[in-house]
């Protein structure tokens, strides 16, 4: 397939605002590629030439792709510069240009091609690779047709996004093949495991939805991490589950450990798939020297550790450690222990089916971490068995009492659910300040201008929503314009003008009473705190509407759910849009503050 046609397809997608529509969109580009056309086209649509895990970065910014335009278009860096200022987006200036300008490389490329080159520009490093990158950027856009080098331009600068999540790509899938969405349980269970869009999308073209059942864990590739239920009393912890095995809960960073001894080759990757590894060097050389294993995978939390006091660090000084540079030096000043709760695959073989005490059991013979805390970097974490209510609830004071979150308590023959939440492990935390028992993770969804002291940000609150898992869409259940500093402001404001966009996401849900100045591609998750899930008719998560005894249109039978107080905690890069709380959480959340 051309590249051309692509790009078409690129077009009608930015402009639905139907997730069905959209759905069917990727079916039918999908039904039109050939076997090898589908795993490089794939990465496209989601601006990337490799899996979100793999570390391929194009490392061009906005001066650097100029630069490309100004060698690909022989037009004046100044004036090129001049225009993306009154237009704003670089992919729309370079369309226009292009229909302007008369090229004689003009030609028609491959998808193929295309992805090739892209992905030769993304792995060229070292001395003039700068230069590499600017004469193959330049050299596609001479060839390429306006509307191709428009999206083709939005790859690198990282603004492609489309505006829908990995789960409309499991549908489509599905319409694919069958025609509807019957196929999404099979498909989403493989992508749970091995979250490569690409990859199943190949697997499916080549040999068909039933090879999907064969998909097992892979050493390197990262799995999906499973989350917790929340409940807010050790009764019902007990009532729900029975006898569980029961860990404390660290507020740290969630990790993901690969390791094989053959080569001492250690990978870290986040909850959001980004592979940290070269953040965390005392994990590294933890893992290394305190893992007894050939090849495994295991997970945990990674807590900041004070040396002088044997102490645990709270978050605040734990997020410290997430850097780019200084990670030595940070390192040695903030050092962390890794709390490893779980084992997901061992030499070869796949645990994530296992019961959880048959996990347990074999993590227990996989970490040989001295008793000496400041001696050691890789730790299970401790555990009891109990059915007994006042026996969780003292477990759950002692945590804190330590300075940690609470406790989780498992199933004992619970299984691993990669990328699901379930009753497996349910999480007993509480806040004392409000009638909510924990934090809210939401997606930031668009943002109002500043007004007064805030006109200088160019934000004055922002809207957040939940998801609701059900429907693939995300619903509004606040407008945040509390708890930033002025420096979070400006944070916030630069983060969302990456991704803003002129027309409101497919997958976004919002009454036009509360429909920001801005809206803002799914991209930037945060964590609120609220003092309770109050109703509201203006917010849509949970929200029915009804016809109007006049059949003029529709009115609200049932109030959606609010956030009442709301304000901002912490910016969680760790976790992607798909991870924040649903509308389901939610639900159960204004339930409990009930009783």
């Amino acid at each position: 397939m051309f590249f051309s046609k692509v790009a078409e397809y690129f077009k009608q997608i930015d402009r639905t605002q139907s997730r069905l529509e959209i759905t069917d969109l990727l079916s039918s580009l999908f039904k039109e590629l050939s076997v090898s056309e589908i795993q490089p086209t794939l990465y496209l649509l989601q601006g990337r030439v490799a899996p979100l895990y793999e570390k391929v970065e194009f490392g061009m910014g906005e001066k650097i792709i100029l630069k490309s335009l100004s060698l690909a278009l022989s037009l004046d860096s100044s004036y090129l510069n001049k225009e993306y200022k009154r237009v704003g987006d670089l992919g729309q200036v370079v369309e226009n240009f292009k229909k302007q300008i008369t090229s004689f490389d003009r030609r028609d490329l491959q998808v193929i091609e295309v992805y090739r080159e892209l992905k030769k520009m993304a792995l060229a490093s070292g001395t003039g690779s700068q230069e590499t990158k600017i004469k193959i950027l330049a050299s596609l856009i001479r060839q390429l047709d306006p509307l191709s080098c428009k999206y083709l331009i939005r790859i690198p600068l990282g603004n492609l996004r489309l505006g829908f999540s990995d789960m409309t790509v499991l549908d489509a899938f599905s319409w694919m093949i069958k025609g509807d969405k019957s196929l999404r349980p099979t498909i989403e269970r493989a992508y749970h495991l091995r979250p490569d869009l690409g990859y199943l999308g190949f697997l499916i073209k080549k040999s068909g939805v039933d090879e999907l059942q064969n998909v097992r864990p892979e050493i390197f590739t990262p799995i999906l991490m499973m989350r917790a239920e929340r409940l807010s009393s050790a009764k019902e912890i007990i009532k729900k589950i029975g006898k569980c095995i029961v860990e404390p809960k660290f507020d740290g960073f969630r990790l993901q450990v690969h390791y094989s001894k053959k080569d001492k080759r250690v990978r870290l990757f986040s909850r959001n798939l980004e592979d940290v590894t070269h953040m965390y060097p005392d994990i590294v050389r933890g893992v290394i020297k305190e893992v007894v294993a050939d090849e495994v995978i295991l997970e945990g939390e990674a807590i900041g550790f004070d040396v002088d006091t044997e102490t645990f660090l709270p978050f605040q000084a734990t997020v410290q450690r997430r850097r780019k540079y200084d990670v030595e030096e940070k390192a040695k000043e903030i050092p962390l222990k890794l709390f490893v709760f779980e084992l997901l695959y061992l030499n070869g073989d796949d645990y994530t089916n296992k019961p959880f005490k048959e996990r347990r059991r074999a993590l227990e013979t996989v970490i040989k971490s001295s008793i000496n805390v400041a001696k050691s970097t890789i730790f299970k974490t401790k555990e009891i068995i109990t059915d007994d209510p006042k026996k969780l609830e003292l477990e759950f004071e002692e945590s804190v009492a330590d300075g940690l979150e609470g406790i989780v308590a498992k199933k004992i023959d619970g299984v691993y659910q990669p990328g699901a939440r379930g009753w497996n492990w349910i999480k007993f935390k509480r806040s004392y300040s409000s009638k909510l028992e924990d934090t809210i993770d939401v997606l930031v969804m668009g943002y109002d201008y500043g007004k007064g002291k805030r006109t200088g940000f160019g934000i004055g609150a922002f809207l957040v929503g939940v998801y609701d898992r059900k429907n693939d869409s995300f619903k509004t259940v606040a407008k945040v314009g509390t708890g930033l500093t002025d420096d979070e402001w400006k944070k916030m404001v630069k983060k969302c003008r990456m991704f803003q966009t002129k027309t409101k996401p497919a997958i976004y849900e919002v009454d036009k009473q509360v429909i920001p100045d801005v809206w803002i591609k799914p991209s930037i998750v945060v964590e609120i705190l609220a003092d309770e899930v109050s109703r509201s008719p203006v917010h849509t998560a949970g929200r029915k509407m009804r016809a109007t005894k006049s059949g003029q249109g529709l009115e609200v039978d049932v109030p959606g759910f609010a956030l009442r107080f709301p304000r901002l905690q912490r910016f969680r890069n760790d976790k992607r849009p798909e991870d924040v709380t649903t509308l389901t959480e939610l639900q159960e959340m204004f339930r409990e503050q009930k009783k």
